[in-house]
Order: structure tokens, then C-alpha cells, then sequence
């Protein structure tokens, strides 16, 4: 019997017993255990290290605040079934952190109605290997034209959608007054490496393209995401500056996955950790890519980039409780090295996926907030 997103949500909020979600057969399963191999060894001739990484001996995970808590409380009660056990389509089944923070504001007596913003449409462009692929447009007030940024979800090229994404989408669209582009970009295992970097692509030049055709300007247009998300970021960011197109004015990476390798200090300290451990990573990569040698291609692990110089300014994003953490500084610190303008800032207390829980978590509205004055800043507005 499978548990979807939507009876778990119900069965936690109604206090009955949660049932759990029989495991589906893991398709890659032989793949991880090469996979997890294959990238550790990588590891040892990988990119530079942070300066965080001066000691092998992993410290102790730290504890989340009492938000957070909360949150992964109300995730635990949904009984998942561990990723790694799943197929895709059953662990994308599974609720995620933001049913988790509906289910809390629900037994707290709050409204569940997401951030009101201005406007929102959905269309379908050409996405790469001319597929159609889904668009979804935040309009802030007024007539324009409206700096823009385009905005890709995480998920670890596997899962998340534009549902998951819609409550981080809003927030930016309020907090940095713009027109927010949130592409639904192909995932593994069904499309595969360079898929999901290919429609990032193609998203940014359709929205370069046709800016002006929905009240945007295409002179200010940003790119940003979350995890994987900003992974594709950073990857459009560099693609422009290498095929001589127009540049991002910005680039926000929350924190972002910048490199296969999992042998940082925060892949040693939060091996089984929630939402996101290091455990989990080689299931998401075994999804995307055809085999563990392209993970250690640039153009996916974008901290391998041979050079940084003349790539936008950038705002990067961490969480305190997230094995990606060690990773997202280290690409603040290559592209600082490399001239590059650079706000980087870990949130204490939160974990990996905080980004989108402002309703109930306080540090990620204040991450929005910090986020959103680096895009008006780049913007160019107040």
C-alpha cells in the first residue's frame, strides 16, 4: 500500500496512525555501491578545498533550533520510507518539507493559503531536445518593467517540482520586487545528464528572449536555485560568460550542490542527518548520471570549473545542519579567489531545505531577506 504526500499530510494532521510506504524496488542499487566508491576516490583529486577543510576529523553534528525541530518532528511522523530504499517515482510520492510546514501550520490553527503575490501564469516552452517544458510566472505589482530572476527548484535532479518550489518563489518575488521564472527543468532517472543543465539553458535564453514580451527587463535578469537548483544556477552563470552571452547581473546559489566529491567536513559531520545526508547523495546522483565519471565533468560539478574569473557577483546561502555546506563555501571562496563579488552566509540551527519553510521557521525569512537585497542591489533598485 503506497502512502502519497497527500494521505500522509491528512493522516498527520488528523492524528491517526501514519502508515508506511512500502518500499519500491531501488533501481540503482548496484550503482550506489560503485557510485559511493567511484566518488569518494574522486574526492582525492577533486577541486581545491575550503578553508573549512583543514581537519579530517569530523565534528559532531550540531542541533537544530527549535523551529527546525519542529519541522523535521513533523516529517519523521509521516513515516517515510528511507530515499535510498525507493524508486524515484515512489520517493517523489513521499511528503516533503513543505508538507511538513502545512501539516504544522494546520495544527497550529494558521492558515495554509500560500504568500499572496501580484500575478502568477503557467505556460509551456521549448525546452531542450524540443521538449516541452513548464514555466511558471510570479509578477510583483505594477506595470514594469520588472528586473527578473529565473529560479530553479531542488530536488537533486530527481525530486521537487513547482509546487515545492512555489513557497521560496513567492517570498522572492515580494522581497526583491521582481518577476520570478521558475522553469520545471526534466529530472533522472527518466532524463538524464546533461538533460535537467540543458533546459536550464534554454530557460535562460527564452527568458532573455522574451523578457520585455512580460513586463520584464531583459538587462536585469538573475539566476538562482536551491540545491541542485543552484547547481543549475551556477552552471547557466558560467555557460553565458563561456559562450559570450549576455551575463546573469546575479546569481543566488542556496546552498547549492558545487561537486560530486563527499568527503568535505560537512559530508563527515552529517552522514544520516534530515531532510539531507550524505548517505543519501549517491542515490540522487545514481538518478541523473549515466555513471560516476560525469559527476566529475565541470559543466556538473561546477566547483571543478577551471576558472572563475569574470562570472557575476554572487549571493551564496548555507545551512548550519546540511552535508552541502562545506561545498556551497568553498565555491564562495573559488569564485572571491577569482575576483568575483561574493556574500556568502551560513544560517546556524537550520538544515538543508530551511529556505522555503518562512512560516514557520524565522531564519529563513531573514535568508530571503538577505537574498532579496542582493538582487535589488544588483537591480539596481533601493
Amino acid at each position: 500500500m503506497t502512502l502519497t504526500r497527500q494521505d500522509a499530510l491528512h493522516a498527520a494532521i488528523g492524528g491517526s496512525r501514519v502508515r508506511r510506504i512500502e518500499a519500491a524496488p531501488c533501481i540503482a542499487a548496484p550503482w550506489l555501491l560503485v557510485a559511493t566508491a567511484a566518488m569518494l576516490a574522486a574526492c582525492a583529486s577533486g577541486p581545491p578545498a575550503s578553508k573549512e577543510a583543514s581537519s579530517a576529523v569530523a565534528e559532531a553534528p550540531a542541533a537544530p533550533n527549535a523551529q527546525m525541530q519542529a519541522v523535521l518532528d513533523q516529517l519523521a511522523a509521516f513515516g517515510n520510507e528511507p530515499t535510498v530504499n525507493l524508486s524515484a517515482p515512489a520517493a517523489r510520492a513521499q511528503p516533503a518539507l513543505p508538507d511538513a510546514m502545512s501539516a504544522l501550520l494546520q495544527t497550529r490553527g494558521r492558515s495554509t493559503l500560500p504568500e499572496v503575490v501580484a500575478r502568477i501564469e503557467n505556460h509551456l516552452i521549448l525546452g531542450a531536445d524540443a521538449t516541452a517544458m513548464p514555466v511558471r510566472v510570479y509578477w510583483p505589482p505594477g506595470d514594469g518593467p520588472h528586473p527578473v530572476l529565473l529560479y530553479f527548484h531542488g530536488g537533486g535532479w530527481v525530486l521537487g517540482d513547482l509546487e515545492q518550489g512555489d513557497a521560496a518563489a513567492r517570498a522572492l518575488n515580494n522581497a526583491a520586487r521582481a518577476i520570478v521564472v521558475a522553469p520545471q527543468y526534466r529530472q533522472g532517472p527518466e532524463h538524464r545528464f546533461p538533460s535537467a543543465h540543458g533546459d536550464a539553458w534554454v530557460a535562460y535564453r527564452w527568458t532573455l528572449a522574451n523578457a520585455a514580451s512580460f513586463g520584464g527587463d531583459p538587462a536585469r535578469v538573475a539566476v538562482g536555485g536551491e540545491g541542485a537548483g543552484g547547481n543549475l544556477a551556477a552552471s547557466v552563470a558560467i555557460r553565458a560568460r563561456d559562450e559570450r552571452a549576455p551575463l546573469p547581473v546575479h546569481q543566488l546559489l542556496v546552498y547549492p550542490i558545487t561537486d560530486v566529491g563527499l568527503d568535505t567536513p560537512s559530508h563527515r559531520q552529517y552522514i544520516d542527518t534530515r531532510p539531507l545526508g550524505t548517505r543519501q547523495l549517491p542515490w540522487f546522483f545514481s538518478q541523473y548520471l549515466r555513471s560516476p565519471i560525469e559527476g566529475t565533468d565541470p559543466a556538473f560539478s561546477v566547483l571543478r570549473t577551471p576558472d572563475f574569473a569574470g562570472l557575476p557577483a554572487a549571493t551564496v546561502i548555507t545551512a548550519e545542519i546540511d552535508p552541502l555546506r562545506s561545498q556551497g563555501q568553498a565555491y564562495a571562496e573559488r569564485l572571491r579567489s577569482a575576483g568575483v563579488a561574493v556574500d556568502y552566509r551560513n544560517y546556524a540551527g537550520v538544515a538543508h531545505g530551511f529556505f522555503g519553510l518562512g512560516r514557520v521557521v524565522d531564519q529563513a525569512n531573514e535568508a530571503v531577506l538577505h537574498a532579496a537585497r542582493g538582487l535589488r542591489q544588483a537591480f539596481g533598485q533601493p
